[in-house]
């Protein structure tokens, strides 16, 4: 519906006001038609940020864990260092350098209202680089957290070179991660909406349909638990479901993925939509959303299923707590409502940004319920979603904050063999759980070495950031499952590797060390070169650090260096050599 100023609607209603009336009647047609709605964006005030031919691992929206993929990830062929370009006129808004996440991130403003966004570099362009080691040495530390330069310290002209592609932080590969942002809102826009050309031919994969039950009295083929229903690929994106009976309130669900032209990535869809009897019941897209809304993906798919066998079904209904705003167009929440008797036909449409269609047409007859007997999963720990929770058993309490489960359920809580099973991790939370054991039956030294892992699977315990008080430890998580105290005894280790102590390295354009902990992680290194502090930058994915001599001059030829690294638990490991190195 569209929405009017009430000036404008006083005047429609007025009959002196014929002509304007008429006009603004016209023009209400022609938004209808051209949908008010849909927010237009410039698609030729973006250039490229890489001149490569484009391709894509990662597209806009993609569902990963825990939240869905914020811009789209340009392949670089393989390779870093490949220049940035800036795709329109602005100014350099903010920076920042993280050891994982965006690693080194750079955010553009520009004139129209957008901040472009480049995570993952390897560097910056020259002045920017220089401003930004200024900076780490200030602090002494590789992570610079938020930088905000004044609007006219880098100003930048379209064209320009702005830095170069890497595999920083938490990239899984050499890439350019590139997003298009609201400046005032900070509202995420998918980068394709702006112009930007990706071949792409190919039909979206439809692979899996299930069925939901969705109160205890409705029924798929006569079973009140979710069903994997049986589908044909016809071939030209065509696909066909098997025939199923249900009766009562039922969700559909579907596993899909889309894949670009010279690439075997498997990437997210655009548009997902479905159809009651040729009628749209449910649509949502991937144009925009905010970061704050993103956790909710964990309501859009089948959380339960992913947790099991890591693979995401996207439900074409919307449960109550979804505050996602990407849907449209829902009729009942996108929920069916299936009566004996009746024959539905339904249809659930995928589509990618440059409109490749697949669709999945889908039988269903309307039955009897037959089944008088409503099985429910029971504990003695039940979970009223709006309140308050703390459990404990033997050494262990578990506390659970207001509104940290989306709705009212039941869990599992038990200590067995010093380990506390706190449920399956197939629920979605909304807030961090604070998991507490009592460690006032330990000495002295092992209280400085435990800490608490996950160990839902066994085979690979995982230290959780745990913090120490009095007699006790606890750590917080989103992540339901079995946790118990461990040890971490082993110093970490320290490797030199691009050269030995005492040795001339005159030729050395780098410092290399090679570092690396056992158990609970690197936590710090503290490195320096005759006493002064120096820039180690941590590749975390390889455990090497590296020093650039071209930082900082040295002065005579005979050099001390020294560093020493901690672990999460505080064992901490030095080493020290000499090295011989003249300036040249």
């Amino acid at each position: 519906m569209i929405n009017l100023p009430s000036n404008i609607i006083l005047l429609l209603l007025s009959q002196k006001h014929y002509k304007l009336k008429l006009h603004y009647f016209f023009i209400i047609l022609i938004l209808s038609k051209f949908g008010y709605s849909q927010t237009k964006y410039p698609e030729n005030y973006f250039s490229s940020p890489l001149k490569i031919p484009l391709k894509l691992s990662g597209t806009f929206g993609e569902l990963r864990s825990n939240h869905f993929h914020s811009g789209i990830d340009i392949k670089t062929q393989g390779k870093q260092g490949i220049p940035i370009y800036a795709p329109a006129n602005g100014y350099v808004s903010r920076i920042k350098v993280s050891q994982y996440g965006f690693g080194k991130a750079l955010y553009i403003n520009h004139p129209n209202g957008y901040t472009t966004v480049y995570a993952h570099l390897k560097k910056y362009e020259p002045k920017i680089q220089k401003y930004v080691k200024k900076v780490q040495y200030k602090k002494k530390n590789y992570q610079t957290g938020n930088i905000f330069p004044k609007k006219d310290k880098f100003p930048i002209k379209k064209g320009q070179i702005i830095g170069y592609t890497g595999d920083t932080g938490g990239s899984g590969g050499p890439h350019l991660h590139y997003e298009i942002r609201d400046t005032k809102t900070e509202k995420i826009i998918n980068p394709m909406h702006f112009g930007l050309d990706i071949a792409d031919t190919k039909n979206p994969s439809i692979n899996k349909l299930m069925a939901f039950p969705l109160d205890d009295f409705s029924k798929i083929n006569q079973y009140s638990k979710k069903t994997t229903i049986p589908i044909k690929n016809l071939g030209n994106g065509n696909y066909l479901a098997d025939r199923f009976s249900a009766n009562g309130n039922i969700g559909l669900g579907i596993n899909v993925f889309d894949r670009l032209n010279n690439a075997n990535n498997k990437n997210g869809i655009y548009s997902l939509e479905m159809k009651l009897n040729g009628e749209r019941i449910y649509y949502h897209n991937l144009e925009t959303f905010s970061f704050s809304e993103s956790k909710y993906i964990n309501l859009l798919i089948d959380y339960e299923h992913y947790a099991k066998y890591r693979n995401r079904v996207q439900k074409t209904y919307k449960t109550d707590k979804n505050k996602l705003s990407i849907y449209k167009d829902l009729v009942n929440s996108g929920k069916l409502y299936i009566e004996d008797g009746l024959n539905y036909n339904v249809e659930i449409i995928a589509k990618d940004f440059k409109g490749n269609i697949s669709s999945l047409k889908i039988p269903i007859k309307g039955t009897a319920n037959n089944s008088v007997f409503i099985e429910r999963d029971t504990t003695n720990y039940k979970i009223i979603a709006k309140d308050f929770h703390k459990f404990k058993l033997e050494n262990v309490t578990v506390a659970f904050p207001k509104n940290t489960f989306y709705k009212d359920t039941y869990i599992d809580f038990k200590v067995e063999n010093n380990i506390a099973k706190i449920h399956e991790p197939i629920i979605p939370l909304d807030k961090r759980f604070t998991l507490t054991f009592d460690t006032s039956h330990l000495s002295e030294k092992q209280k400085q070495q435990v800490y608490i892992a996950n160990v839902t699977r066994k085979k690979y315990p995982r230290y959780t950031s745990t913090k120490k008080k009095d007699n006790k430890v606890y750590t917080t998580s989103k992540s339901l499952g079995s946790y118990t105290l461990k040890f971490d005894t082993k110093n970490p280790s320290i490797s030199l590797l691009n050269f030995k102590s005492k040795q001339w390295i005159s030729a050395n354009k780098t410092l290399k060390v090679k570092i690396k902990d056992y158990e609970t992680g690197i936590k710090s290194w503290y490195a320096t070169i005759n006493g002064e502090w120096i820039l180690m930058e941590y590749n975390h994915k390889k455990g090497i650090l590296t020093y650039d001599f071209s930082d900082k001059k040295l002065l005579g030829s005979k050099h001390l260096f020294k560093i020493t690294v901690s672990d999460n638990v505080g064992n901490t490991s030095k080493t020290s050599a000499i090295f011989y190195k003249k300036n040249f």
